[in-house]
């Protein structure tokens, strides 16, 4: 592959990446005797798929990225997954002319020998990153159903005609459960005991979808398998249980949030998967603009005042914080947060978790901080008055704070203050920017088609000044996108989730009207008067460009 300080040279010559962030990422890589290009790509420095084009136009492979591409089966299965997964090498495609094999590596020539040997085709080496690779293992997947028929095989039949329970293989059922939703790239595992089965559900691009019915007669077993993982009492059944288990999946250690609460049927468990690669969002990969981008990068590079992130749970405020505290990670800066959870860890920053049994709440955690020399904090909720008390104290004496608040948009947040009793002034005076979010799913690139639909068809989904404001009012229809479904987005039509944003500056004539008491409705009209875009605006930006549809917009934003 490449060296660290043939790739430092050639991201200096191109002029990508600030050079002292280069210079610090390449320190921290040779030191730690890591790639250079995993560093970077950590860091939010550079994409993933930009760093790899780079690396093959400088060693002479032409770049593949394979979540772009359709891969037949039967190619697929030219190598086995064991072996694409050790050798990190995908087959993609097959011509006259050879073999197309993605590689992390392409001067492996060992694995190409071998290929060429069993296929007696010619093999043509194409150059990936691992992120690709490890997506792509994904395709190998035979099924949920048929993964189990192998595991169980005629148990669950016999289980339905009173087979013992402890006959069945536990352990491998719950960690295929937990390996078959990371390879779906689900965020949650729903466990849902009924009368006579229990449900696996997966949350997936924020949709639930039914996965597999199993046996009632395993449900108890998995329960007490999943307890015993998180270090819950396997005797209690009868009150709610908070733990976490620390599952090896992959190149990753996957760490799982467990919620176990006893329902009319028996207990039923969520699992959060909180995963590595979720986490490796740049603010341009979440969906931010360009213009709210110059924004933004103002008010986080001011030394104190607030930023805060609002919508309903799920709505990606806290990887919006994360991906801002991450930009501001430097070495001569001391960050602290205090979260419920601790999301991910990020190397650098002293992260708390709130924890109500020592009375380590977000108030509590907050002081506690203050007397630990911050210049940034992060408080995962503002959830009370006592907790808003502290952190507007807080930005107001030199430190930069950023929060997050469960307010429908972004106006909403400054009257939900006056709420809690904190003075309009100490409101004016402290809040920088407001990021108002949801998350849409993003239209699969394999299945994208075009439709045309009429002018008077969008006025009846959302209002006649918003359509004439970003359609052509002279031409009657407009195209417009949507995924028809294909095998990769599992007929869904969509693959992935980008964000609709509104992101509101907190200006003087703001300020007035917050000293005023204004309500939501008056900030918003002075807001967008200024050039604040709107979610609903943003969205419908998004549904030009391709990326998401009307209907997802509109589930969104109307929630």
């Amino acid at each position: 592959m490449i060296t660290n300080e043939r790739l430092k040279n050639l991201v200096k010559q191109l002029d990508l990446i600030p050079q002292e962030r280069l210079e610090a990422a390449f320190s921290f890589a040779e030191k730690n005797n890591k790639p250079l290009a995993g560093v970077l790509v950590e860091s939010d420095l550079i994409s993933d798929d930009h760093l790899g084009q780079i690396i093959a136009d400088e060693l002479g492979y032409e770049f593949i990225d394979l979540d772009k591409v359709t891969i037949d089966d039967e190619v697929l299965n030219l190598v086995p997954k064991v072996m694409a997964k050790a050798q990190k090498v995908i087959t993609f495609g097959r011509d006259q002319k050879g073999i197309k094999l993605a590689m992390v590596n392409p001067g492996n020539l060992t694995i190409i020998h071998l290929l060429e040997k069993k296929t007696g085709q010619p093999i043509i080496p194409y150059l990936t990153t691992r992120e690709n690779i490890t997506n792509a293992l994904a395709r190998y997947q035979k099924g949920i159903q048929k993964e189990f028929a192998e595991i169980i095989q005629e148990n669950i039949s016999q289980a339905k005609k009173g087979l013992r329970a402890e006959d069945l293989p536990i352990i491998k059922i719950v960690d295929t459960i937990i390996e078959y939703a990371y390879e779906n790239k689900a965020s949650d595992i729903h466990l849902e005991p009924r009368d006579e089965k229990t449900m696996i559900r997966f949350r997936i691009d924020g949709i639930l979808h039914d996965i597999i019915d199993l046996p009632k007669v395993v449900h108890d077993l998995m329960i007490t398998r999943l307890k015993i993982m998180a270090k819950l009492r396997t005797d209690e059944h009868r009150s709610a249980q908070d733990g976490k288990i620390r599952f090896k999946i992959e190149e990753e250690n996957l760490d799982i949030r467990v919620s176990i609460v006893p329902i009319v049927e028996g207990e039923k468990v969520v699992l959060r998967l909180l995963s590595e690669r979720s986490r490796q969002f740049s603010l341009e990969d979440l969906g931010v603009s360009s213009e709210d981008l110059v924004k933004l990068k103002k008010e986080y590079s001011k030394p104190y005042g607030m930023i805060l992130a609002t919508g309903p749970t799920g709505s990606g405020k806290t990887t919006s914080l994360y991906a801002i505290i991450k930009i501001l990670n430097r070495r001569e800066v001391n960050i602290s947060t205090i979260e419920d959870p601790v999301e991910y860890d990020i190397e650098g920053v002293n992260q708390i978790q709130v924890d109500p049994k020592t009375n380590l709440t977000f108030a509590a955690g907050l002081r506690s901080i203050l007397r630990q020399d911050p210049n940034i904090i992060m408080v995962g909720e503002i959830r009370d008055q006592e907790t808003a008390d502290i952190a507007i104290n807080s930005a107001m004496t030199g430190h930069l704070v950023l929060s997050t608040l469960h307010t429908n948009d972004a106006p909403t947040a400054l009257p939900r203050f006056l709420e809690m009793n904190i003075e309009p002034f100490l409101i004016a005076s402290t809040v920088n920017i407001i990021i108002a979010q949801r998350l849409v799913r993003k239209i699969c690139s394999q299945c994208i088609v075009s439709e045309q639909v009429s002018l008077e068809q969008l006025k009846n989904k959302f209002e006649s000044a918003t359509v004439e404001k970003y359609f052509d009012p002279s031409k009657k229809e407009v195209r417009i996108y949507h995924g028809k479904g294909c095998p990769v987005c599992g007929q869904t039509g969509y693959a992935g989730r980008i964000g609709v944003f509104e992101v509101l500056v907190i200006t003087e004539p703001v300020r007035e009207l917050i000293m005023k008491r204004a309500n939501a409705d008056q900030i918003r009209q002075q807001a967008v008067k200024e050039g604040m875009k709107t979610m609903i605006e943003d969205g419908i930006r998004k549904v030009l460009a391709g990326v998401t549809t009307i209907e997802e917009v509109l589930r969104a934003t109307r929630e």
